[in-house]
């Protein structure tokens, strides 16, 4: 291996990524320093968060340089080494990208740490079907929660109902997300997992029950630039309900406890996962930008070899 292939950000994007904004490159690969190890990438996932990176100012992360490496989480095998330490494991590989990963330890961290679930409480988790929302429902149903997702389209709510076992799912492209929520929550909201905001936000907030507590993951609405008005903000006070931002990776120190929670539940059967995979990095891009428009089932992955 003398060569590797590589996204490089080639411009930054004025409102919605374009394919244009990406560019595919072949470099050569660094002779390898003690303490490093040569790994053959297998898997790569793509994140929402990874819009944000492409914009100039300041965030929670740094930004990419341009015609630098797009940030991404990998995993793979290590073919050169001189680094004595490595780990092994029975999870399937690219699960450690997905539910036994950064988005399965966002999905545990919102729900234990801010929305501390009781049982008989009812959940709401928007973008159910994806990485992060799939895994917060399933462990809000192992705590004793009732559960109802928020997902575009039958099939995904089919999915979430069916096969991931939430009490009910609405399809907010059906075009009652109001009505359809409130019939999902008859009892009101106690906890919620926001990973879109906008009007599914709104829709949650309208349905809080006093003392709620608001988890906010992520606002996939408005990472194109378009604003995301928040019509029902006075429910906050009104209910008195706690609403919490959070970045998972400020908050290592649950990592250990957290990945062996998901991983013992994965290898016994009690956490499910779906993924979508396109094949060779140079459609990574094009999964990325669909990943932002839920195009995705599950984990969007780009697998890397064949």
């Amino acid at each position: 291996m003398t060569t590797f292939q590589r996204i490089v950000l080639a411009s930054r994007p004025t409102g919605e990524a374009t394919l244009e904004n990406f560019r595919l490159e072949t470099v050569e690969v660094p002779e390898l320093k003690d303490g490093e190890v040569l790994v053959r990438n297998e898997y790569l996932t793509v994140d929402p968060y990874m819009r944000s990176l492409m914009n100039e100012g300041k965030s929670y992360m740094p930004p990419v340089q341009l015609n630098a490496t797009m940030a991404g989480g990998t995993v793979g095998e290590v073919v050169a080494s001189k680094n004595p330490t490595f780990d092994t494991s029975e999870v399937p590989l690219q699960a450690y990208l997905g539910v036994v990963g950064m988005p399965g330890m966002t999905a545990w961290y919102g729900l234990n740490q801010i929305m501390v679930p009781k049982p008989g409480e009812t959940v709401v988790v928007s973008a159910a079907s994806g990485a992060v929302g799939s895994v917060v429902g399933q462990l809000a149903k192992l705590k004793g929660c009732r559960v109802a997702g928020i997902a575009g389209g039958k099939e995904k709510c089919d999915y979430v109902v069916n096969e991931l076992g939430f009490d009910a799912c609405v399809d907010y492209k059906a075009g009652k997300l109001a009505a359809d929520l409130a019939a999902a929550t008859p009892d009101g909201i106690d906890a919620v997992f926001e990973n879109v905001g906008g009007p599914v936000l709104d829709a949650s907030l309208a349905r809080m029950n006093p003392f709620g507590r608001i988890a906010v993951c992520g606002l996939i609405a408005g990472y194109n630039g378009e604003p995301v008005p928040v019509n029902n903000f006075s429910a906050v006070l009104v209910m008195r309900l706690t609403m919490r931002g959070f970045i998972v990776g400020e908050h290592m120190e649950f990592w250990p406890q957290g990945l062996n929670e998901l991983a013992m539940l994965v290898a016994c059967g009690k956490l499910k996962y779906r993924e979508t995979i396109a094949q060779d990095l140079a459609n990574a891009p094009e999964a990325f930008l669909g990943l932002l428009k839920g195009k995705n089932f599950g984990k969007q992955l780009v697998k890397l070899t064949r």
